[in-house]
């Protein structure tokens, strides 16, 4: 009789640990397919992750939202769009929205995501109420997105908004109306007037808004655009 292999004789709950450090998408997809026992090791890590990253990866829509169903413990989502990095649309939003994970989530990065559009980012915040930390910096957002994650989001306590050049005073003002434990808005590269920004503080004087500014209005620096 052949005996066992020792490999094979790691509980699941081992293996999940084991699993748990490997990062590669790709690693972790050829070790799903070794066997069952290794499939149920792989599946258990993904429901341990506190964070995930796809940042750099070639994830389409699916691959990315079914990753994210299994991550039940998941704090931290960062499908950020790097060099070769994720193509998820609004479609993929929506679908990620559904993981049970996603009222847990305190940190969500969709920086650079321009295939995305208010339609995704709405379903997504709508159910994001734990979220504190969001970067939708590079994308097409608009005033209807700011809205939601105002009306969804009373913990954000930072919101990066680098060069999103649709997005209004109007938008800005009901977010910081509502959000009351914003602590930070990164707001380079956006079209609104230096006036908006100084009624912000005037809501919220310890509000910290990049580029600096303060409310001494006579020497208040004018955003940059470019």
């Amino acid at each position: 009789m052949e005996e066992e292999a020792e490999i094979d004789r790691l509980p699941t709950d081992l293996l999940a640990h084991i699993f748990l450090m490997i990062t590669s998408f790709t690693d972790l997809a050829q070790a799903r397919s070794v066997c069952k026992k290794w499939k149920r090791g792989v599946k258990e890590s993904l429901a341990r992750r506190e964070s995930l990253s796809f940042a750099g990866w070639k994830m389409d829509d699916d691959s990315t939202a079914r990753l994210v169903r299994h991550a039940y413990s998941l704090k931290e989502l960062d499908i950020s769009k790097r060099r070769w990095g994720c193509q998820i649309t609004d479609n993929g939003l929506y679908q990620i929205s559904l993981a049970k994970c996603i009222s847990n989530l305190t940190s969500i990065s969709l920086w650079g995501m321009t295939g995305i559009t208010d339609q995704g980012v709405v379903h997504l915040m709508a159910r994001a109420n734990s979220l504190e930390h969001l970067n939708v910096g590079g994308t097409f957002i608009t005033d209807q997105s700011l809205l939601a994650i105002a009306e969804s989001c009373p913990n954000l306590r930072s919101i990066v908004l680098w060069c999103c050049r649709h997005i209004t005073e109007i938008g800005l003002l009901h977010l910081v109306n509502k959000c009351r434990k914003l602590e930070s808005i990164n707001a380079w590269g956006t079209r609104v007037p230096v006036d908006c920004f100084i009624g912000l503080l005037n809501i919220s004087p310890a509000l910290q808004i990049k580029p600096g500014v303060t409310l001494n209005i006579g020497a208040a620096p004018v955003l940059p655009v470019a």
